[in-house]
């Protein structure tokens, strides 16, 4: 049986969504192994005069438990 954690993330980009994204994954993929999917659960984004200046993305980021991990 598999088993997973999730994890709530807050990406930031000041070119897109995606880019937030991206980067979100990238960071969180440094410190924890066996990512296995991601969810978008919120996006919004800052506005400066009449362009978007910052997105934000609120993501669940999942990952498997490995159960075979020996502590040291």
């Amino acid at each position: 049986m598999e088993t997973k954690k999730h994890l709530l993330i807050t990406g930031y980009s000041t070119v897109s969504w995606k880019d937030a994204i991206v980067k979100a994954v990238s960071e969180t993929s440094k410190t924890i192994d066996y990512l296995s999917e991601v969810k978008i659960l919120n996006q919004w984004a800052n506005i400066d005069g009449d362009k978007i200046s910052e997105y934000f993305v609120d993501l669940d980021i999942s990952f498997t438990v490995d159960v075979n991990r020996k502590n040291s």
